[in-house]
């Protein structure tokens, strides 16, 4: 192998993409979700921001979909608040369990 394409190889194995960062509207096309569901997950701490941009606008990072994939997965069997306890690694419920009325937490 030549010094210029061992070199091109070992440069380009260095550089790495830019992360891909999707404000709220790109998110919301994506799963389906409203606008305002997005804002509501965000702040009750069931999902995170990545970054905001210079205007003030959220930026979320590409696990945010597998992280609204297991909000959706859990909300077939839990509350919002449940979700967030679980989520924060706060609850006693496995994830396995069915929520029954006795544990029926209202948001």
């Amino acid at each position: 192998m030549s010094p210029l394409v061992h070199r091109a190889k070992s440069l380009s194995s260095s550089l790495k993409p830019p992360r891909k960062l999707y404000r709220i509207g790109e998110v919301i096309q994506h799963t389906g979700l409203s606008r305002q569901t997005v804002h509501n997950y965000t702040t009750m701490g069931l999902i995170c921001e990545s970054e905001w941009t210079p205007g003030g606008h959220r930026l979320y990072d590409e696990s945010v979909f597998e992280q609204l994939a297991v909000i959706a997965e859990l909300k077939r069997t839990r509350t919002l608040r449940q979700i967030a306890g679980i989520l924060a690694g706060g609850s006693s419920l496995s994830l396995g369990k069915q929520a029954g009325p006795d544990r029926a937490d209202p948001v």
